[in-house]
């Protein structure tokens, strides 16, 4: 009886799309996670990846959003950009932050940027060019999409967990019976070869 609904081509075709899904999703995840991780979230080419941690840019990126952002000299940077930096004073001592633009100054012959949240109602600390990252190219879909289900609860079990266990469940199911039809034909032969 499993046999007949495993090999039914109304489960066959539905099961095999959601396979290819649940691994396209995953492997493509997994090689954002490690270029990340394995980067050091250094330069690649030219581009680095970041995921947003707090909701200061609401509405522009949510947290858990993924970003795609470019390194790009200071002096292409105006009012507006986006940038991501390194903070190196007060509370963003340290930290990783996407802000955006909101005045350039020069201060004794030195460039100095100041940026702010949208969502924020203060100012950032002021930054020098060596301290930019790049400028912000927007946000990845696919894998910020991959990112927000896997981050929220009821998403990564419903979406990822629920779906890879029925797979993996499937997979199993399937050998199994291989194996039991196998060793059903190998048995009847034997029973064929006593006969004669």
């Amino acid at each position: 009886m499993l046999r007949k609904i495993l090999d039914s081509k109304y489960f066959q075709i539905p099961y095999k799309i959601v396979k290819t899904i649940i691994i396209i999703v995953m492997v493509t995840y997994v090689a954002f996670v490690v270029a990340q991780r394995v980067s050091g979230n250094k330069s690649i080419f030219g581009y680095r990846i970041f995921t947003v941690a707090t909701g200061s840019m609401i509405p522009d990126y949510d947290i858990n959003d993924v970003l795609a952002i470019k390194e790009v000299n200071s002096n292409e940077l105006k009012i507006g950009d986006d940038i991501t930096y390194l903070g190196k004073k007060l509370d963003v001592n340290g930290r990783i932050v996407t802000h955006r633009i909101i005045d350039i100054k020069i201060e004794n012959g030195v460039k100095k940027f100041i940026t702010k949240g949208v969502n924020s109602a203060a100012e950032d600390p002021a930054i020098t060019d060596d301290q930019i990252y790049g400028k912000v190219l927007g946000k990845i879909p696919v894998v910020t999409e991959i990112n927000h289900i896997i981050k929220n609860q009821y998403g990564f079990f419903f979406l990822i967990f629920l779906p890879l266990v029925t797979v993996v469940f499937l997979e199993i199911a399937d050998t199994v019976t291989e194996i039991k039809t196998e060793k059903k034909k190998v048995e009847d032969n034997e029973n064929v070869e006593e006969i004669i």
